[in-house]
């Protein structure tokens, strides 16, 4: 299970929302070994893309230097859906290469009269995807 602050879960809804059209992307660090996610690091996604998403390779060389320095891991994987729900595509297994996170997928589409999005959390490792409860805490 995920257990995330509602400051946090309303950063990233708050990102998801400001880059639609495109994808937004990002990453919630927190200490290594915790499984707590503590500080929000919202990314450019550098294919500028409403069906794609990509870390910019540079950035994303800086993040993990800073991690590293911080004693911090990436905590949340997390990027947002424009036109679909919010469930991890063949692309985004692809990319999951973090056995250990959390992949958060929001989505930017009231395709199932929900409200105008869904936060949804997975596991994601060798190609295994496994839906697991986000518990939002004050």
């Amino acid at each position: 299970m995920l257990t995330i602050s509602q400051a946090l879960y309303d950063q990233i809804v708050a990102h998801a929302r400001a880059d639609h059209p495109d994808e937004a992307c990002g990453v919630v660090a927190g200490p290594a070994g915790s499984g707590r996610p503590e500080r929000f690091i919202p990314m450019l996604n550098a294919a500028r893309s409403p069906t794609f998403y990509e870390f910019d390779s540079s950035d994303l060389l800086k993040l993990y230097r800073e991690m590293d320095d911080r004693d911090e891991e990436p905590v949340v994987i997390y990027h947002s859906h424009t036109a679909t729900e919010a469930y991890p595509s063949r692309t985004d297994v692809s990319y999951a290469n973090e056995p250990g996170a959390h992949y958060v997928l929001v989505s930017t589409a009231d395709k199932d009269g929900a409200g105008p999005f869904q936060f949804r959390s997975f596991r994601i490792v060798d190609g295994v995807i496994t839906e697991e409860d986000v518990k939002v805490e004050a």
